[in-house]
C-alpha cells in the first residue's frame, strides 16, 4: 500500500483533480440511480398502464428520495391525465434517455480528470527515472546487467501505467457506484440487503486468496524479463562475435532457457490473474441467486414488501453492485503486478547518492592537480595503493603501464567518476570533493578510449553540452581536431546523421569527432585515456596531430599504451600494480634501464 500512495503522490497537487472528480462521479452514480429507478414506471406503464394514478398533487419539497419519487409521479401523473398513455410512456422513455446520457457525460469528463492525472503521473515518474539514471556513479552500472535497467524503463513503467494507474478509477469510483446502489438496495428491502452484505465478504475473501500469490509471481517475472532484455542487447552489440566464433546455436540455447522459464511462470501467473474474474462472477451469481430465493420466501409469506416492478428494478440495482464490485476484484489482481513494477522503480529511484557534490564554487584552474597518498578500491584489494604525484599547470603528465595497473582509473577520479577510499585528489590545494560537481566538470575536457557518439548529426556530436556555440565555433573545433575535412565531404555536411554510437565513421573519424567535441568546450584540464590505442597506423597519426593541436599550452593527463605518443611528455609515471615505480622525462626513464625501459623494447620489438 506504501508503494500505490507513493506512486499516487506523483500526481499532486491532489486539489488539482479530485475535486471536480468527486463531484463528477457522484453525478455519474446519482443520474444513474435515477435511470435504473425509472425502470419500474416503465414497468408499469407498459403492463399495468390501468393502475397509474393521475390527478396527484405536487409535493412540498425536501430533500429525501421520497420526494423525488413523488414528483415524477405527479409529473407522470401530469403528463397521463393530459396526453394520455402513450405521452406517459414517451415521458417515462425520454426520462431514461436524458438521465442516461447525463450521467455518461460526467462519467466521460470524470474519466478525462482522471487521464490528466495519469499522464502527468507517468511523465513525473519518467522523467525522475531519467534524472536518477543519468546521474548515477559509472560503478553502478558495472554491477548490473543493462537489461534488467531497460526492463524497469520500458516493462516496468508500462506495467505501473496500465495497472496501477489504470485502476485508478476503480478504486475511486466504483467504491461511489457501490455505496450508490447499496443505498438504494437498502432503501428498497433492507432484509434482502443485509443477506447480500453477508455473502459479499465471503466473496472477497476467495478472491484475495486466489491472487495473493501474484505478487511472487511477477518479481520473478520482472527478474527474467530483464535477463531477456540483456540477451537481445548482448545479440546486437557482439553479433559480429558471434558469427565469428559460430556461436549462434550457444546463445540461442541460453537464451531459450531463460525464455522457457520467463513462459512457465508468466502462465502461473495470467492463469491466477484470469481465474478472478470467472471466479468473482461465478460467486455474484450464486449470491444473487441467494438473493432471489430469499426474496421469493418473502413474497411466499406476504414480507417482501415490494410489486413485481420494484423487485425487477431491486435486481437490477444488486447487478449494478455486483459489476463495480467485479471491476475491484480483477483491478486488485491487476495491482499485484503493478506493485511489483512499483517497487522495482523505486529500488531505483531511491538508489543512495555515492557521489556527493560539495558546496564549493571553481572557476578557474590556477596552479596544480595533485595526488596526495591516494588508496582506491572498487571494494576488494585496492587498484591503486598511496599514490603521490603533482601536475602542474600548463605541463602534461603521462601515466604508463602494464594493463591492470589502474591507470585508466587514476584518471577516472579526476572527474569523481569514483571518489578515492584514502588520501585526497586536489586542485590547487582544495579537496575536490568540497568542488561543486557541475564546476569541477566543466574545467575538464575527456578523450577516451571509446569514442562516446550519439545517433544525431555531426555538428549535434560536437556541440553536445555547450549549449549557444555558433557553425562557425564548431568549423574551428573540427579543423583542430583534423575532421573538418572528412565531414566536409559527407552528403549534409555537419548535418549528416552518423548513425547509432557514430557507426557511420571510422573508428578514427569518430575519435576526432571526439576530439573536436572537446576543442570547443575548451577545457583548462585536459584528460586523454588512450585515445589513439584501438587505431591503425594513418588514423592515428590524424588523431595524435589533433591531439597535439588540443594539448597546445594546456594541463594534460595522459593515459598511454602506445608509448611513442608521449615521448615528449613533461613528465612520464610509470604504474605497476597500483603503485608508482617509475617517474621522469623519456630520456631519463630509458637511461634507468627499469620497467619503462623495458615496455619500450617490447613495443619497438
Amino acid at each position: 500500500m506504501n508503494t500505490f500512495r507513493r506512486i499516487l503522490s506523483y500526481s499532486r497537487p491532489f486539489g488539482k483533480y479530485w475535486p471536480s472528480y468527486l463531484l463528477l462521479s457522484i453525478l455519474s452514480v446519482i443520474f444513474g440511480v435515477v435511470n435504473y429507478a425509472l425502470l419500474g414506471p416503465l414497468l408499469t406503464v407498459l403492463f399495468e398502464n390501468d393502475t397509474v394514478a393521475t390527478g396527484l398533487a405536487k409535493p412540498e419539497f425536501q430533500f429525501t428520495l421520497d420526494y423525488f419519487t413523488a414528483l415524477f409521479s405527479y409529473w407522470l401523473s401530469f403528463v397521463v391525465g393530459r396526453g394520455g398513455i402513450i405521452k406517459g410512456l414517451l415521458f417515462v422513455c425520454l426520462s431514461i434517455v436524458v438521465t442516461c446520457f447525463f450521467s455518461d457525460l460526467c462519467r466521460y469528463l470524470s474519466q478525462r480528470i482522471l487521464v490528466s492525472m495519469k499522464t502527468t503521473l507517468m511523465s513525473r515518474l519518467r522523467r525522475d527515472l531519467f534524472k536518477k539514471v543519468s546521474s548515477l556513479h559509472v560503478g553502478y552500472f558495472d554491477d548490473r546487467r543493462k537489461g534488467d535497467l531497460l526492463s524497469s524503463i520500458s516493462n516496468d513503467v508500462n506495467e505501473v501505467q496500465n495497472s496501477v494507474a489504470g485502476s485508478f478509477h476503480v478504486f475511486f469510483r466504483e467504491p461511489i457506484l457501490v455505496l450508490g446502489f447499496l443505498a438504494m438496495l437498502f432503501y428498497m428491502s433492507p432484509k434482502l440487503t443485509a443477506i447480500s452484505l453477508v455473502a459479499l465478504p465471503v466473496s472477497a475473501f476467495i478472491v484475495t486468496k486466489i491472487t495473493r500469490n501474484l505478487r511472487k509471481g511477477s518479481i520473478e517475472t520482472q527478474s527474467l524479463m530483464g535477463r531477456i532484455l540483456s540477451h537481445f542487447d548482448e545479440a546486437v552489440s557482439g553479433l559480429r562475435i558471434i558469427k565469428a566464433f559460430n556461436a549462434g546455436k550457444y546463445v540461442e540455447e541460453s537464451f531459450e532457457q531463460t525464455n522457457e522459464r520467463h513462459r512457465r511462470i508468466s502462465r502461473s501467473v495470467f492463469n491466477r490473474q484470469e481465474l478472478a474474474s470467472p471466479t468473482s462472477e461465478f460467486l455474484g451469481i450464486s449470491i444473487a441467486a441467494i438473493v432471489l430465493f430469499y426474496g421469493g420466501w418473502l413474497n411466499i409469506h406476504g414480507e417482501l414488501g415490494m410489486t413485481w416492478q420494484q423487485f425487477i428494478v431491486y435486481i437490477m440495482f444488486y447487478w449494478k453492485v455486483l459489476e463495480p464490485a467485479k471491476a475491484i476484484a480483477n483491478s486488485y489482481a491487476a495491482v499485484q503486478k503493478g506493485i511489483v513494477s512499483g517497487n522495482r522503480l523505486f529500488d531505483i529511484l531511491d538508489i543512495p547518492e555515492a557521489i556527493v557534490s560539495g558546496t564549493r564554487p571553481i572557476h578557474s584552474f590556477e596552479h596544480s592537480i595533485e595526488f596526495d597518498h591516494v588508496t582506491f578500491s572498487y571494494g576488494g584489494e585496492p587498484v591503486l595503493k598511496d599514490i603521490c604525484l603533482t601536475v602542474p599547470k600548463g605541463k602534461s603528465v603521462a601515466i604508463v603501464g602494464p594493463s591492470g595497473a589502474g591507470k585508466s582509473t587514476m584518471a577516472d577520479l579526476v572527474p569523481r567518476f569514483w571518489d578515492v577510499t584514502q588520501g585526497a585528489v586536489k586542485i590547487d590545494g582544495i579537496d575536490i570533493k568540497e568542488y561543486r560537481i557541475e564546476d569541477l566538470v566543466s574545467l575538464l575536457g575527456i578523450v577516451t578510449q571509446e569514442a562516446i557518439l550519439f545517433n544525431d548529426t555531426v555538428k549535434a556530436n560536437i556541440v553536445f553540452g555547450q549549449e549557444g556555440a555558433t557553425t562557425q565555433q564548431v568549423v574551428k573545433a573540427a579543423k583542430v581536431a583534423n575532421a573538418d575535412e572528412f565531414i566536409s565531404k559527407m552528403e549534409n555536411g555537419y548535418d549528416t546523421n552518423i548513425g547509432d554510437r557514430g557507426a557511420k565513421l571510422s573508428g578514427g573519424q569518430r575519435q576526432r569527432v571526439a576530439i573536436a567535441r572537446a576543442v570547443l568546450k575548451n577545457p583548462a584540464i585536459l584528460i586523454l585515456d588512450e585515445a589513439t590505442s584501438a587505431l591503425d597506423t594513418e588514423s592515428e597519426r590524424l588523431v595524435q596531430e589533433a591531439l597535439t593541436n588540443l594539448m597546445e599550452n594546456r594541463t594534460s593527463l595522459v593515459i598511454a599504451h602506445r608509448l611513442s605518443t608521449i615521448r615528449h611528455a613533461d613528465q612520464i609515471v610509470v604504474i605497476q600494480s597500483g603503485k608508482i615505480v617509475e617517474k621522469g622525462t623519456h630520456e631519463e626513464l630509458v637511461a634507468k634501464r627499469g620497467l619503462y625501459s623495458h615496455l619500450c623494447e617490447l613495443q619497438e620489438n
